[in-house]
């Protein structure tokens, strides 16, 4: 099954991040410098306080729907 990925920048160093769909609105950690952000697709102003009722197979379906082909990818 295909795993959606998206990518945000790190607010503090400026990397791009290739976040899990699941990890919407979960705190996360850049790898690289350790600074902290919320994970949220830029397409989708996805917020986490403005929609708690948001389901997440609701929340990856619309990530799905707006993402290139090239973003999502096969893992066996």
């Amino acid at each position: 099954m295909p795993i959606a990925h998206f990518f945000q920048e790190c607010p503090t160093c400026g990397r791009h991040v290739r976040i899990k769909a699941e990890y919407l609105g979960r705190r996360m950690s850049c790898l690289h410098c350790q600074g902290e952000f919320t994970a949220a697709d830029r397409e989708s102003r996805f917020d986490a306080a403005e929609s708690p009722g948001s389901s997440l197979i609701q929340r990856i379906d619309a990530l799905l729907s707006i993402a290139p082909p090239a973003m999502m990818s096969q893992t066996r």
